[in-house]
């Protein structure tokens, strides 16, 4: 306890929005204590993207995902050894094992999508329209810059960290990129930025402010709703009012529910939150709704799930083995110019 206290004296935080424009959500809450274990080698810098010194510098958190398929291992192992993510019995040895037993099906998914996952690419692109924005919408705040921050590849969280003290950032906002807040995801995200500091012995000598949550905020719910409507569109007109609307997300082992946790996610093998997203295809299948629009609302850029779980696995396997017309599902934000503005916002 006495840890996440002094994670919260490192903060600076705000109960309004920031000079930059920013949402900030307060207090920031440490919901999990734990280690994420790094591969002993070393860190590629992350990839910034202009050439000026910041004054404010966005740390745009995101679990991240394998760019190549020689990078899958890699990122199963840390994935695996994050405490704040899943707690297994002997985890030190049992998580590498699963890691490495995990990567060919794995690599073979990566495969199925190109060979790799777009989370880097989409966060980029994000990020530079955001700044773009923020620059033109606070000039006090600027020059703003977006650093990418990842878990389990790089770039990871600590580099960017380091990159953005050489910078010399004045102001520093760790953003999640999840809506939805969890300790397993956002938690872990911040975890890594207290113990960046605490391991070094050291104070930030940036002001940090925190946004660990933003599922309500009025530009991603219209961000979600113009993709609905624009989905919607492509079904015949005599179907769209028979449209059965499914929002997916990750579940979430029940051992975290039942200590509070708000936000569902699934990896490992233990009694998880349901209902599971194939189970629910099928039983709207039986009752007769043969159209269904599927909509991922935890992430905010395409990646593993969406793109082989519900595009592959759910909307081609299982629509042919339950008769049901091809499931459409909606485009993530970063497909819509909405999605820059509810980032900035």
């Amino acid at each position: 306890m006495a840890g996440l206290r002094n994670a919260r004296r490192m903060f600076q935080f705000a109960r309004t929005s920031t000079t930059a424009g920013l949402w900030v959500s307060s207090p920031f809450r440490w919901q999990s204590t734990a280690a994420a274990a790094a591969i002993a080698k070393p860190e590629t810098p992350p990839q910034i993207h202009e050439n000026r010194k910041p004054k404010t510098g966005i740390l745009m958190l995101n679990m991240g995902g394998p760019e190549t398929l020689d990078d899958v291992h890699d990122f199963l192992f840390r994935l695996f050894m994050d405490t704040d993510l899943m707690t297994l019995p002997v985890q030190n040895k049992l998580g590498p094992f699963i890691a490495k037993r995990r990567t060919p099906k794995i690599q073979e998914q990566y495969s199925k999508i190109g060979g790799g996952s777009p989370i880097k690419k989409w966060t980029m692109m994000q990020g530079e329209g955001m700044v773009k924005l923020l620059d033109e919408m606070c000039p006090e705040t600027a020059p703003h810059k977006f650093y990418i921050g990842f878990r389990y590849v790089h770039p990871l969280t600590e580099a960017a960290i380091e990159m953005m003290e050489k910078d010399g950032v004045e102001r520093a906002v760790a953003f999640t990129q999840y809506p939805q807040y969890s300790c397993s995801t956002t938690g872990s995200s911040l975890n890594a930025i207290y113990r960046y500091y605490s391991s070094r012995g050291e104070r930030p000598k940036m002001r940090w402010s925190v946004i660990d949550r933003w599922p309500t905020h009025p530009l991603l719910i219209e961000c979600f709703a113009q993709h609905i409507l624009n989905e919607l569109e492509k079904f015949p007109a005599d179907k769209r009012d028979d449209v059965v609307i499914l929002f997916s997300a990750h579940s979430l082992p029940m051992s975290v529910v039942n200590r509070g946790d708000p936000y569902p996610q699934e990896v490992g093998p233990m009694p998880w939150l349901g209902p599971q997203t194939d189970e629910v295809i099928k039983g709207l299948c039986q009752r007769g709704k043969k159209n269904i629009l599927l909509v991922p609302i935890a992430f905010t850029s395409d990646h593993i799930e969406t793109l082989h779980e519900l595009d592959i696995e759910y909307s081609q396997v299982l629509g042919e083995e339950v008769s049901v017309n091809t499931p459409v599902r909606t485009n993530e934000e970063h497909s819509h110019p909405c999605g820059s503005n509810a980032l900035r916002a």
